[in-house]
């Protein structure tokens, strides 16, 4: 059995991942009106993984005898002026969402759930990772600069990620 604290912080955690996928639709579809369409696969793939994030915790919730409760989502900002904001917003985002797994993981300590302190392990990795890959991208953009050449290199890079289903197990 799962405690009400925990449980209710699980919960927040499903709302935090499915905005997050939002979000990452919301990116694709401003690279995809600028015509960066290796961008918006890289967008697109990100809101596929964070959509598995949720799911991992909504299943993982029920299989400790919890409860899911689904919450409002709220609608993504989508005004972005060109990549390297957009990917800024994307290292912003995904440190808040590091924030918030540590809080889990705290939470889940606090409880004495150890169970749930073990799960989150995942996640605490799986942030590290996020947030990497983010600077990797506004590295290689503050790098080149405006060059459209660059660009289009990284945009053909950022076109080859492919969708691997994230799985806790």
């Amino acid at each position: 059995m799962i405690s009400e604290k925990v449980e209710s912080v699980l919960n927040s955690q499903i709302n935090k991942e499915f905005y997050s996928a939002y979000l990452y639709l919301a990116m694709s579809a401003f690279f995809d009106e600028i015509g960066l369409y290796g961008f918006s696969n890289w967008t697109k793939v990100q809101a596929k993984e964070e959509m598995d994030h949720g799911m991992i915790l909504f299943d993982y919730i029920i299989e400790r005898d919890g409860t899911v409760k689904l919450e409002k989502i709220d609608a993504p900002e989508k005004n972005f002026d060109n990549s390297l904001q957009v990917f800024e917003k994307i290292l912003d985002h995904e440190k808040y969402v590091t924030e918030s797994i540590n809080c889990v993981a705290s939470m889940s300590e606090d409880e004495c759930d150890l169970a749930t302190r073990h799960f989150i392990n995942w996640y605490i990795s799986e942030q590290v990772e996020e947030e990497a890959n983010a600077r990797d991208v506004i590295t290689k953009l503050k790098m080149f600069g405006n060059d459209k050449a660059s660009l289009y290199h990284i945009d053909c890079d950022l076109g080859k990620r492919e969708y691997k289903a994230h799985s806790y197990k």
